[in-house]
């Protein structure tokens, strides 16, 4: 059984992230996604996502914001005594890990690579600057 990775947003930023991700690993058919949109409250986001994980056994969560509505519908889920692991702060490297954790069966450190992936690119080019000097 493949796990499957649910992407929750304000938004349709979860499309949009998964779209990318699609663009570089190709499709995707564990990803799924929940868009909290304009129109939604809290009542049709959990509604939203409850149809996405009926039929999931084995799944976790990536959300944009923690203490936004999307993680804290699922924040409250797992309050509730629902076995969801989740992630707040997604990121593209983050779903990349999730890909590449679920064809090599390593585990994956989501965190760590979620903050390894912030970088000051400036300070990158800077070094490569120094180099050339010598």
């Amino acid at each position: 059984m493949t796990k499957s990775l649910i992407l929750v947003s304000h938004g349709r930023f979860c499309e949009e992230l998964r779209g990318s991700t699609e663009m570089i690993m190709g499709p995707q058919d564990n990803i799924y996604t929940v868009a909290l949109l304009p129109e939604d409250g809290p009542e049709e986001f959990t509604a939203k996502f409850e149809a996405v994980i009926e039929g999931l056994d084995d799944f976790l969560v990536f959300a944009d914001l923690l203490g936004g509505t999307p993680c804290n519908v699922v924040s409250r889920l797992i309050m509730e005594g629902r076995d969801i692991d989740l992630y707040a702060g997604m990121n593209l490297p983050m779903v990349i890990e999730f890909i590449n954790a679920s064809l090599t069966g390593a585990d994956a450190d989501y965190k760590s690579r979620a903050a390894e992936s912030i970088v000051k690119v400036n300070d990158l080019l800077a070094g490569f600057d120094d180099d050339e000097d010598e």
